[in-house]
């Protein structure tokens, strides 16, 4: 039954799971600090978009590179983070029946990663901090920047720590039987990927703001970009485990989805952890301080095993969702249970839009491209922002925002408004973004910067720029920067118009799809 203190507890009407009132709190105000950051990153990504499309070319050149700065850590770090830690939440105290761990230490994480993250986005729009995401040394930002970014970690670290500490919790009270699920066992694998992420973070980022501040000299360059990686790569590490254990809960939630061999899924998750920030070393592969050797093992056979493990869950959720569905009698043809699956749902649709582009899109570049010889030639082309934008937007963001549409009915308890317009939020967005994945993977092959302002090189001494191929890519690059915003747009209004004015479905389950 639980160990939750009396009144602390409520029983989902819809799933019959018993929530903690302490992790539902938490679950609530780090998705909506979530959903903020992710407008803030959309506005941002517009701007962008209508610049890198020459034709347009928006922004002047010290605003494109604050909005560069300013998207990349709204994105990367801010929006998928605080959405990652209300899954650890979830996965822990929701799914094994247990109280959260320590609820105060849980309010100083909060507070720490709001913090940071305003302190980090306020110093870069006052622009003293237009050094983008990477931070190279020896660019310096203002120590506030760095400051802010620490909080953060420190923030999401504790959070982490509370994650661990629900978890034996939850194990000591025996509130669950046999194994952890899946879904809690996908969100163990990116909660110890983010401890030695974060940790990374810690040891280049302590040095760095004592730089800025004058304490101490300036970092080694080679040493910082070394050790940023294990952070600045790895961190999306942590996504891919988070949107892999997002996939199950939405297959099960969805069409009554279980996996065909729990065993097979877990070895996947358990690749992730040993293998996976291997795929930071393909932005060291031109560097002089790491050698010839751990190139080539790093960018072949050590990372294919992370590869075989994202091959896994690519067969394995597909294979649970038709298995669902045919045990529903959707037998005829190879593909009745694929046409027939609930497309009308958002959170389905989403779910498996972001299956299909990660795993194509995403899969393929990301396996070519960390490659020594193709990455050597293409790294610092726009080829790169391809990937992941395939990676990291049209799987993790297209995932959590298909988890979304469940989070707001069952943990907020309001009914999402404008159904018709939920329903085609997720092929708006999902189209939107394999334009802009597909014409930046084709601009870079014409050899396009991935972060030059003007690929016209205007007032260059020498004949500088490229031909009408590329800028017919940059096209498609901005048109589809058009389209995945008004998806996201739409869906941060769906969701604010929910939580803040839907219709309460409190002790009553949530209308179905």
């Amino acid at each position: 039954m639980g160990n939750h203190p009396l009144g602390a507890v409520r029983t989902c009407a819809t799933t019959g799971l018993r929530i903690c009132a302490e992790a539902e709190r938490f679950i609530k105000l780090n998705a909506v600090l979530a959903v903020v950051f992710l407008l803030i990153g959309g506005i941002a990504a517009l701007g962008l978009g209508l610049t890198r499309w020459q034709a347009v070319h928006l922004l002047p050149m010290d605003w494109f590179y604050r909005t560069l700065t300013l998207h990349g850590l709204s994105m990367l770090v801010f929006w998928i983070i605080f959405m990652e830690v209300a899954i650890l939440y979830f996965a822990s105290s929701v799914l094994l029946n247990t109280r959260l761990a320590a609820p105060k230490l849980a309010w100083v994480s909060f507070v720490l990663m709001v913090l940071g993250a305003v302190f980090t986005v306020g110093i870069i729009l006052a622009g003293k901090a237009d050094v983008l995401m990477t931070s190279y040394v020896p660019l310096r930002a203002d120590p506030i920047f760095y400051l802010g970014l620490i909080l953060f970690a420190v923030g999401t670290l504790i959070a982490v720590a509370i994650f661990f500490a629900t978890l034996h919790i939850a194990r000591r009270d025996k509130t669950y039987s046999g194994s952890v699920p899946l879904v809690t066992f996908g969100a163990i694998a990116a909660a110890i990927i983010a401890v030695w992420t974060l940790l990374h973070g810690a040891v280049v980022l302590i040095p760095t703001l004592t730089w800025s501040l004058g304490w101490t000299p300036e970092p080694d360059p080679a040493w910082y970009r070394l050790v940023w990686w294990g952070f600045g790569h790895s961190s999306q590490q942590i996504n891919v485990c988070a949107m892999v254990a997002v996939w199950y809960l939405i297959a099960t939630m969805s069409v009554g989805a279980r996996p065909l061999n729990e065993l097979v899924c877990r070895s996947a998750f358990t690749l992730y952890i040993l293998f996976i920030g291997i795929a930071s070393a393909h932005h060291l592969l031109v560097d002089p301080g790491v050698s010839a050797g751990w190139k080539i093992w790093n960018t072949s056979y050590a990372m294919y095993l992370a590869v075989l493990a994202s091959m896994i869950h690519g067969f394995t959720v597909p294979a649970s969702v038709e298995a669902a569905q045919r045990r529903k009698g959707l037998t005829r043809g190879l593909f009745e249970w694929l046409i027939k699956a609930p497309w009308k749902n958002p959170a389905f649709s989403a779910f498996f839009l972001s299956l299909v582009i990660f795993g194509f899109i995403g899969g393929i570049t990301g396996v070519t491209l960390g490659t020594q010889q193709i990455n050597i030639i293409a790294h610092n082309t726009l080829r790169i922002t391809g990937h992941f934008h395939a990676t990291v937007v049209g799987g993790t963001t297209l995932a959590f925002m298909g988890l979304a549409y469940y989070v707001v009915p069952l943990i907020f308890r309001k009914e999402i408004p404008a159904r018709a317009l939920a329903r085609v939020q997720p092929y708006i967005f999902a189209l939107g973004i394999t334009l802009l994945s597909i014409g930046k993977s084709f601009a870079g092959s014409y050899g396009v910067p991935r972060r030059h302002w003007d690929i016209e090189f205007t007032g260059a001494q020498l004949s500088a720029g490229f031909d009408a191929g590329a800028h017919m890519m940059m096209a498609v690059v901005g048109i589809g920067a058009i389209i995945a915003v008004t998806g996201l747009f739409l869906f941060c209004g769906l969701i604010v118009a929910a939580v803040f004015f839907g219709r309460s479905n409190k002790a009553q389950p949530m209308t179905p799809w």
